[in-house]
């Protein structure tokens, strides 16, 4: 049991108090975990994942140990950051926009983007996929729908990451573009009907339940992982603070939502990785972000440990998971 000078009659466990706090020990390496956590995945478990960059290691690391990670659309290069070709999805709002067009008629009024010079056909929802024409683009988002459908479906573990607030919304009919980059803004495209604002705490945590009621119906048996990614914002379009700032409100509204969210279902579990990132890691005295330009990200030591930790929550003690 934990000790505390500041309320003695109260008993504490060791993961309810700071470590090396009063006189309590010093972190040794493990992060505490609350007892119990259910255990929820094995190596035959199908899991899938969606998400920011961190969402991409996630995947790497599951299937470098042989888990049973369900990988669609594995042909198609936006695969690899995730279980289907969704790319990399940032906000909460693209997120839901994905189980939208999955399990729904979801139909944006602009679908497509034509870029001004080189008439290349991109989507503005998946982060810079490009096609040569529209027939092109309808067939084989059409396939990405049966595949992103499949994914969703197979799942029984669905690992969700949450990576910031800041959206590029229409101002007609309030679809969120995944960014405002690639050859359509490159070459000069008609950017007015789309404006710049940070969302917050409730919009985000009404998609995550929005996306929360799609899987039930469709997938009733489907566990949620929620976490916050532990990597920051590279920039910010914000002009009222600075990229800091602007990092940390996006981090400490999505935080807020995930907590509300997994404290309302008994199906959504809140995985920790920022805190690991953001708090443990340096009380161990240990760097956290990698060197080089994307010094943004966090570096590989802190990912491993992130993925070791997952495991001592969910399912696999240290000693099972290179077997």
């Amino acid at each position: 049991m934990a000790v505390s000078d500041v309320h003695p009659i109260h008993v504490f466990e060791s993961w309810q108090v700071w470590p090396g706090s009063y006189d309590n020990p010093p972190p040794d390496g493990l992060y505490p975990i609350p007892t119990p956590q259910e255990m929820i995945i094995d190596r035959t478990t199908p899991i899938t994942s969606m998400g920011s960059c961190f969402a991409r290691e996630i995947k790497r690391v599951l299937l470098a140990k042989g888990f049973n990670y369900v990988a669609e659309e594995t042909h198609h290069p936006a695969s690899v950051h995730a279980g289907a070709a969704w790319e990399r999805t940032y906000n909460t709002f693209s997120m839901r926009q994905i189980f939208e067009y999955t399990f729904t008629d979801w139909r944006p009024r602009i679908r497509w983007w034509f870029t001004p010079e080189t008439r290349i056909v991109q989507d503005p929802y998946r982060r810079i996929i490009l096609y040569d024409s529209v027939e092109q683009a309808e067939a084989d988002f059409e396939r990405h729908r049966m595949y992103s459908r499949k994914a969703l479906t197979t799942a029984r573990v669905f690992i969700l990451t949450l990576g910031l607030t800041e959206i590029w919304e229409d101002i007609e009919d309030g679809s969120v573009i995944c960014l405002p980059s690639g050859p359509y803004v490159n070459e000069g495209g008609d950017m007015s009907r789309y404006r710049f604002r940070v969302s917050r705490y409730e919009e985000n945590l009404a998609n995550l339940i929005r996306i929360r009621e799609l899987l039930y119906v469709h997938n009733p048996h489907c566990r949620i992982v929620v976490t916050v990614s532990p990597v920051h914002l590279w920039a910010t379009f914000r002009r009222d603070c600075e990229v800091f700032s602007a990092s940390c409100n996006s981090k400490a509204t999505l935080r807020a939502a995930a907590d509300e969210f997994a404290s309302r279902y008994d199906n959504v579990l809140y995985f920790p990785a920022f805190e690991i990132a953001s708090i443990y890691r340096p009380l161990l005295g240990q760097p956290v972000f990698t060197e080089g330009r994307e010094n943004f990200h966090v570096n590989q030591e802190t990912i491993d440990f992130i993925m070791e930790t997952f495991f001592r929550y969910y399912g696999l003690r240290p000693s099972d998971e290179d077997t």
